[in-house]
């Protein structure tokens, strides 16, 4: 199992968070979806899946849901 967590921006409800679960439930492989919501923020959003998922294909469900990946910052 692999467990990895992202930023979306954008949802401000129960309801976003329930399409932006919907939405990446159906990625094959994923188990489990956990979103912490900030209203007005960057929410964070944990997946775990049975193999490390590719961040296209969640970028992929986040938009379909309406909302957006925040950018991952780089550490120097």
């Amino acid at each position: 199992m692999t467990t990895t967590t992202f930023g979306v921006d954008g949802m401000t409800c129960a309801h976003c968070v329930q399409h932006v679960t919907t939405e990446l439930q159906a990625i094959p492989g994923v188990s489990d979806v956990a979103v912490d919501l900030v209203v007005g923020g960057s929410s964070q959003v944990t997946v775990t899946s049975e193999a490390p998922l590719a961040d296209e294909a969640v970028a992929a469900a986040v938009d379909e849901a309406g909302y957006a990946l925040t950018p991952r910052r780089s550490l120097l």
